[in-house]
């Protein structure tokens, strides 16, 4: 099964549910089962925003150490990768994205408009939705009881032992 490593609060909040979207600098054809490592490094800066505070308090975590690192800690679908991009105010109608060398407004309408993705008010703060970026849709995600220990790596890569807690 393919595997990504996210850094702690990140991974967790897309195991409770609270973060449907992984943004990341790059893109991925791939599609389908995915499992979410929790990496060994927490993001201590991240552990004070409010938004985030809120949403790890709702499930019964209060403390950085509470969140589990270096472990598989859920498996998701991924399905589909796209465009980021930031819609000017609250006009989703007009959704823009910047790319290299100028700037390109999309309306809905346009034909291409279903490429990209315009972050809810709840996703923006669990996220680099920087334009050109991209948001991966996580579905169905599963949270696992356990923690299963493992060694994250870099990109998507294979999590071989994905049968024995299953």
């Amino acid at each position: 099964m393919k595997a990504i490593t996210i850094k702690q609060p990140w991974a967790t909040l897309i195991a409770i549910g609270a973060k449907k979207f992984e943004t990341r600098s790059w893109q991925t054809k791939y599609r389908g089962p995915i499992a979410i490592h929790a990496g060994k490094t927490i993001d201590i800066d991240a552990c004070h925003d409010k938004s985030i505070i809120e949403a790890l308090n709702k499930v019964g975590i209060f403390l950085t150490n509470d969140l589990p690192t270096g472990a598989i800690i859920a498996i998701a679908e991924l399905k589909k990768c796209w465009s980021i991009v930031h819609h000017p105010g609250t006009d989703v109608d007009i959704a823009k994205t910047i790319q290299v060398g100028g700037e390109l407004n999309v309306p809905r309408k346009h034909p291409d408009f279903h490429k990209y993705i315009v972050p809810t008010e709840e996703e923006v703060d669990f996220g680099d939705w920087t334009p050109g970026r991209y948001a991966w849709e996580l579905d169905n995600v599963q949270k696992l009881n356990i923690p299963v220990p493992a060694k994250g790596k870099l990109s998507l890569w294979e999590w071989e032992e994905y049968s024995e807690c299953l």
